[in-house]
């Protein structure tokens, strides 16, 4: 007797609202990962004061603040839509890329899981603009507004539409901890930035950094003086990056739990450590982008803080 086979299944097309909330949760996993979208646009409108509040570990609230470039009006219909961006126009541009994005994909993503508002005003403007936005298309007209240069963006109830993420997430307090362990390590990288960090409702803030300070100051103001008072800065003049030598005895890439410090894992392709044995220094090298440091002697470590 012939065995029946099943028929085949359907091919169909899937709602775009389906595939956009697809592709947002391959994006936003959890609220520090919409922060870190958010501090990467405030870092590349030129921003020198970031202020993060937050309310439930980022659910409730996520809210971001910034003095930078600000947003056009002319722009503000397209800009939570996916692959709209001012970082490039064509596909050469990505040879001469300067910037932390430029796909365009972060706000959209955020906008597919949450509700979104941007208040946002340039230099040019006289005043500032308004727009909420869910699905990456804005819910009414842009309305005018009072605000100051630079943007602000708030994220509301996030992964409302998704429950499933929502309670894989661990508990509000766990959250909130990973959006300070990001504003933190920004923070170190990005020393010619003030950051700040606190709970809705709370006068004081979980990481304050002033205005051009240097990594080794943030350091200290970040995770104390015990850890700052092990690290030496080094400038890399010629190609502008910093490194920190903190006084460890483990691997050179690894996660110093005590301290809350990631290194910047070794793992490129074209990365390369040699031990100079005459001089008895390690010397780091990655090719893309130079020497990064030159020194480390047995108990001393290299933290690169370029770039996360």
């Amino acid at each position: 007797m012939a065995v029946s086979k099943p028929a085949p299944g359907v091919i169909r097309k899937l709602d775009e609202v389906v595939v956009n909330r697809i592709a947002a949760g391959e994006v936003i996993q959890r609220p520090a990962n919409a922060l870190k979208e958010m501090i990467e646009n405030s870092l590349d409108a030129k921003s020198t004061s970031i202020q993060v509040t937050v309310k439930q570990g980022g659910l409730k609230l996520l809210q971001i603040q910034d003095n930078g470039s600000g947003v056009r009006k002319e722009d503000m219909e397209i800009v939570c839509e996916r692959f709209t961006t001012s970082k490039l126009q064509k596909f050469e541009d990505l040879n001469s890329i300067a910037t932390y994005g430029f796909r365009g994909e972060a706000l959209a993503s955020i906008s597919h899981v949450a509700h979104v508002t941007i208040t946002t005003r340039t230099a040019v403007s006289k005043c500032a603009y308004k727009g909420m936005y869910s699905d990456g298309k804005l819910k009414e007209p842009v309305k005018p507004c009072a605000g100051n240069i630079g943007t602000q963006i708030t994220v509301e109830d996030l992964f409302y539409n998704i429950t499933t993420r929502r309670k894989a997430l661990k508990s509000p307090s766990d959250e909130h901890a990973k959006v300070v362990e990001v504003v933190s390590r920004y923070a170190v990288h990005n020393s010619g930035v003030g950051f700040t960090v606190k709970k809705h409702g709370d006068s004081t803030a979980d990481v304050r950094t002033p205005v051009n300070s240097t990594p080794v100051d943030n350091i200290r103001t970040i995770f104390g003086p015990s850890i700052a008072n092990r690290a030496l800065a080094y400038y890399a003049s010629d190609h502008g990056l910093y490194s920190i030598y903190l006084s460890y005895s483990r691997a050179l890439a690894y996660y110093a739990s005590d301290h809350g410090l990631y290194s910047i894992y070794l793992s490129y392709s074209r990365a390369l450590a040699y031990y100079a044995s005459d001089h008895g220094l390690y010397s780091i090298y990655l090719s893309c982008s130079r020497a990064l440091a030159n020194y480390a002697s047995d108990s001393w470590f290299v933290l690169n803080l370029h770039k996360l």
